[in-house]
């Protein structure tokens, strides 16, 4: 049904229903995981304006950890798994990235903690509109599809 699961997560406590549930659905179907964390930049240019180049490494940091966190779960429910981070608009790589991996389902939580959501639209909105991809939007414990 499934090889291969794209958990795309901000590392926020919104976005864990979403890791677990794709883990789970992964660990049932023996599918790779996928964990996808995107540094927003460009997207998001009125709130970025500023950032130094400091800023960015610190968030991309931030982002390494949070996938490392997931890839250690992946681990220890013996499932192969790969961590990327990217770059850019979150919506648009998710989709990019989901078509490169031949993708077969992208997870995501219903609403991250950036504040960009309320300005511009929900990137998983975004996400269920531009994708090929079946996308399951978790909220906290229940997902829609």
């Amino acid at each position: 049904m499934y090889d291969n699961v794209l958990i795309a997560t901000d590392g926020s406590d919104e976005a864990e229903g979403c890791v677990e549930h794709g883990l789970d659905i992964a660990e049932r179907v023996g599918a790779k995981v996928h964990v996808l964390y995107v540094v927003e930049t460009k997207a998001s240019y009125i709130l970025t304006v500023g950032i130094s180049d400091d800023e960015l490494r610190s968030y991309r940091k931030y982002g390494e950890e949070v996938v490392g966190e997931v890839i250690e779960r992946v681990s220890e429910r013996d499932l192969s798994g790969e961590g990327v981070i990217r770059t850019g608009r979150p919506a648009e790589e998710i989709v990019e990235y989901a078509e490169e991996n031949d993708v077969d389902l992208v997870l995501m939580g219903k609403q991250g903690h950036g504040a960009i959501d309320r300005h511009l639209g929900s990137t998983s909105e975004k996400v269920i509109r531009m994708a090929d991809t079946p996308v399951t939007v978790v909220a906290g414990t229940q997902w829609t599809t």
